[in-house]
């Protein structure tokens, strides 16, 4: 049976209100030393661009593997442009335009508990079910993706996706509680990012449950499609540190796969993990779609939306959307990308 979306969130008030070669082939590059932490970013914005350059019906993404960016090709002569940019090619069967197809047909389908996401490490649309979605609702799902093959993989989880809003501690808003993402500011203002889908149901936010310490009230939220929200400061005693956990947040950045993340949030504290996909698509039902998200293996539990992921380099990254799990068993975090955020509002991380 589908909750409605209020019967959802009284739900979260009482529980705990997150060509050559074959296909699949790497193409030996010259020998290369492992990049440098402070080189990392520099090497994932070249592997990008290449990707950019040689196109969606070309290429299929790039990850980190651990030692050097890998960048997916369908052609084998575009083998030495990736070299050039300092990645290492690799030959694959679908390219970005086809996955993207298939990305568009399970959106489609309009399923709530599902989420999905290109993985480029294995060249497919990986496409996860959680425990609400019916057999009839998987079939339909099957259905939708049968003529694009093994390009798609569909596979369950026990768990359920779900906002990651709670009633506990950090930042209170009405009946919730949510985690501040990054202190930013514009100007001489400062304010705080947080989850949209907090600032969706509370506008004026507390530093206690009993609400007598008032932080600040929310300028604008963005959520379903993006999920976050902007709070200006209205408290003038309220000291605000740039760090995120106890990591000083020096920048903002984009993540790629395979990159080492931490996330912090009033529940669970400080996690670590990586990031295992980008331009995640999250269905959590009744019309509450995420587009975009960064996808990790990080755990996350009710409490924590709006929490930061971020780099032990101090680079802003995202804030908690939802996800599936728990900090005992394991979970999957969905992430806002946070330049998104800086951008739509013109504030800066400090």
């Amino acid at each position: 049976m589908r909750i409605t979306r209020t019967a959802r969130r009284a739900r979260l008030i009482a529980v705990a209100a997150t060509g050559l070669l074959a296909a699949g082939a790497l193409i030996a590059p010259t020998a290369q030393a492992a990049p440098t932490a402070p080189t990392v970013k520099t090497q994932a914005l070249a592997a990008a661009n290449v990707a950019k350059t040689l196109g969606a019906g070309a290429t299929a993404g790039s990850y980190y593997d651990g030692k050097s960016f890998v960048v997916n090709i369908t052609k084998a002569s575009d083998a030495a442009a990736v070299r050039a940019s300092g990645a290492v090619p690799k030959v694959v069967k679908y390219s970005s335009a086809f996955l993207s197809k298939a990305d568009k047909a399970t959106l489609a389908t309009n399923i709530g508990g599902t989420s999905w996401v290109v993985d480029p490490k294995s060249n497919k649309l990986v496409v996860t079910a959680d425990s609400t979605v019916t057999k009839a609702e998987l079939a339909k799902l099957k259905a939708a993706t049968a003529s694009y093959g093994s390009a798609v993989s569909i596979e369950r989880t026990a768990s359920t996706f779900k906002r990651l809003i709670g009633g506990g501690a950090a930042i209170y808003g009405g009946a919730y509680r949510c985690s501040l993402g990054f202190n930013v500011v514009s100007g001489s203002t400062y304010y705080f990012l947080t989850a949209g889908h907090c600032g969706e149901v509370a506008s004026t936010w507390y530093s206690n449950s009993g609400h007598t310490t008032t932080l600040g009230t929310n300028v604008s939220y963005s959520f379903p499609t993006n999920d976050y929200a902007l709070v200006k400061y209205t408290n003038t005693s309220i000291a605000k540190a740039g760090t995120a956990g106890s990591t000083d947040i020096t920048s903002s950045g984009t993540a790629y796969v395979g990159e080492s993340v931490l996330r912090s949030g009033s529940t669970t504290g400080i996690h670590s993990g990586s990031v295992t996909g980008t331009n995640a698509t999250v269905n959590y039902g009744s019309g509450d779609i995420v587009y975009q998200t960064i996808k990790t293996n990080v755990c996350a539990e009710g409490g924590d939306s709006g929490g930061p992921l971020y780099t032990s380099g101090g680079i802003a990254l995202g804030l908690t959307s939802g996800g599936s799990g728990d900090c005992t068993s394991g979970g999957t975090t969905y992430f806002q990308t946070v330049t998104e955020a800086l951008s739509n509002y013109g504030v800066s991380v400090f």
